[in-house]
């Protein structure tokens, strides 16, 4: 049983990997689809709303009829559930900030419901897995056991995590400079991609401007190693 409990409100830093060790990413159309991937199952959503979802949007050019995608969802989910699902999907969590490495990710990520950190991570785990498997004709465990997740204890922490999360490819020599890699928000704090995916003001408000965020994030990779106290959110 997991020791932690979420509570609403509050931030955690969330990370897996591969089971042993395996990458998870192999190719841009597998990043793709776990970005994809976090959007998609952020919401409180059914296995049948989301088929219905999916057959809707790929039907837009076939003119169907509602009646017509409606019935290829599970009677379970019934018309009313579905209408007021499509008004206001409610998130579950608020995603900070986040990266993709080949055989890991990191998240950090706001709970906003009961539970919602976990039915989120459930939903992307299995939904990702189920994807990663009938691609590549393989059964079984993609990742290394549960979800693992560390609350954060005050705000230095987090903007430490968020630094170290955005920073993380650069930290394992995947790049340069993390502001160029593709697969994680940075370039997206940093006003360089047009991408709006993340909640940042919680971050981004706390400096004058961006030169100041990004010399908290180049200290943040000076001195990660040397604060022992912060060792408890590190993946390594």
């Amino acid at each position: 049983m997991r020791k932690i409990k979420f509570a609403v409100g509050e931030y955690y830093h969330i990370y897996n990997r591969g089971v042993d060790k395996r990458d998870v990413f192999l190719d841009d159309g597998d990043y793709l689809r776990f970005l994809k991937s976090l959007k998609d199952f952020n919401n409180d959503s059914t296995h049948d709303q989301r088929i219905y979802l999916k057959n809707r949007s790929e039907s837009e050019t076939e003119l169907r009829s509602e009646t017509e995608l409606r019935s290829e969802a599970s009677e379970r989910s019934s018309v009313n559930e579905l209408r007021d699902f499509l008004k206001s999907p409610s998130p579950l969590v608020e995603i900070i900030c986040y990266c993709l490495n080949p055989n890991h990710f990191h998240l950090l990520l706001k709970q906003l419901v009961d539970s919602g950190i976990e039915k989120f991570m459930h939903k992307l785990g299995s939904g990702y897995t189920n994807y990663f498997n009938l691609k590549n004709k393989r059964s079984g465990y993609l990742f290394q056991g549960p979800f693992k997740a560390v609350k954060i204890d005050s705000n230095e922490d987090l903007l430490w995590v968020s630094a170290y999360v955005n920073a993380n490819a650069q930290i394992h020599g995947l790049t340069k400079d993390a502001a160029n890699y593709k697969w994680c928000s940075y370039s997206e704090y940093l006003g360089l991609s047009a991408e709006n995916f993340c909640h940042k003001d919680i971050i981004a408000m706390q400096f004058r401007n961006k030169e100041q965020l990004k010399s908290c994030l180049d200290d943040c990779l000076v001195t990660m190693k040397e604060k022992k106290e912060l060792q408890k959110y590190l993946i390594e």
